[in-house]
């Protein structure tokens, strides 16, 4: 099993989740985050003064999927989240050793 956190830019949010449910994926949890990498954040007016930001808001999409479908999942984050300008976003994918539904006990991919 694998797990995807995908951080990407809030209104690519719902693309995201449409073509991910088109491919199968029925479950994810979402975190509002802010953060900065290359772009530094960014600057605003407000009330004619200029201030910087320097966290930008993103979301962070967490989902465990079957190793043999982790390839297509990121693919499809990577192509529906892609704007093409500096803070698309990033991927990380960790390797999962176990994962078990409470109400059930279900474990490994029957949990999932």
């Amino acid at each position: 099993m694998k797990k995807i956190e995908a951080i990407i830019t809030p209104f690519k949010l719902e693309e995201v989740q449409n073509a991910l449910n088109h491919i199968g994926i029925s479950g994810m949890t979402l975190m509002e985050v802010k953060g900065f990498g290359r772009q530094r954040g960014h600057k605003e007016i407000y009330r004619g003064a200029e201030y910087q930001v320097d966290f930008v808001p993103k979301v962070q999409i967490s989902l465990v999927v079957d190793s043999a479908m982790a390839d297509k999942v990121i693919s499809v984050i990577k192509e529906t989240a892609k704007t093409g300008k500096i803070g698309d976003g990033k991927i990380f994918v960790y390797d999962i050793q176990e994962a078990i539904r409470i109400r059930t006990g279900e474990s490994g991919l029957e949990a999932l």
